[in-house]
């Protein structure tokens, strides 16, 4: 992979996000968190974060500290809880749980007050938003977590294919040629589906730069990213 350009992104979204992101994808209750299930699952896509090279905040690793520490202490045998003086300290989950919530009420309200300026706005629209794009779902409900998942799962499908043979030659790959690629590639005003972005990349390094592409697209609102109905594949749009 060429080192000569290289994308810093920044993620967005909290830790809280995160976690709220996996719960919902698993259809977990957020009083009953799998403790061990979220914490592995959380882990994973810190090493994809640092895989890409993104721009974490602290507080991905704070929350990422604080899942260990709930893990450890849940598989600490009764013999080796706390002292009776600290018996009575809360369970951290809990708190964990009080602070999702929490999040999670401030997340719908701001959907709530987005939606209500999305309809005064059409109120005044001057130009009629056209059938097959008020059939997608909005931007917004694809997140970087989205974007993120659908790629590990690329990835995991090439580790399959090439059953963990070791590159012949080496492969280098700049993500402006990938730019450059995927612009051709979405001019045509058809939708690219997400996995055929990746259909020609025959290495783990061409599928990170391409992804870094696409992640740099989106963030300079030259693609937009949607899916038409829940869990259906992702769609790349030029905007």
């Amino acid at each position: 992979m060429s080192q000569e350009y290289k994308v810093k992104l920044e993620v967005f979204e909290g830790p809280l996000d995160l976690l709220l992101y996996l719960i919902k994808r698993d259809e977990v209750d957020v009083y009953d968190i799998p403790i061990e299930h979220i914490t592995r699952q959380y882990l994973e896509f810190m090493e994809l974060f640092k895989m890409l090279d993104l721009d974490v905040a602290g507080e991905f690793v704070v929350m990422a500290a604080n899942l260990i520490y709930i893990k450890s202490r849940s598989l600490l045998p009764v013999s080796a809880q706390p002292p009776e003086d600290e018996a009575d300290e809360e369970d951290p989950r809990w708190e964990l749980v009080r602070q999702l919530l929490e999040y999670k009420k401030f997340k719908e309200a701001a959907a709530h007050l987005g939606q209500r300026e999305a309809e005064r706005q059409g109120i005044f629209a001057r130009i009629v938003e056209e059938p097959e794009q008020a059939a997608a779902r909005p931007l917004g409900d694809v997140t970087v977590f989205d974007l993120i998942n659908a790629f590990n799962k690329v990835l995991k499908r090439l580790d399959e294919k090439r059953e963990n043979l070791a590159e012949i030659f080496e492969e280098n790959f700049t993500v402006a040629d990938k730019i450059d690629l995927i612009l051709k590639m979405t001019g045509t005003g058809v939708a690219l589906k997400f996995t055929e972005l990746f259909s020609t990349g025959s290495s783990r390094s061409e599928i990170v730069v391409t992804f870094l592409a696409l992640l740099e697209l989106i963030r300079l609102k030259q693609l937009r990213c949607v899916q038409p109905e829940p869990f259906a594949e992702i769609e790349i749009n030029r905007v």
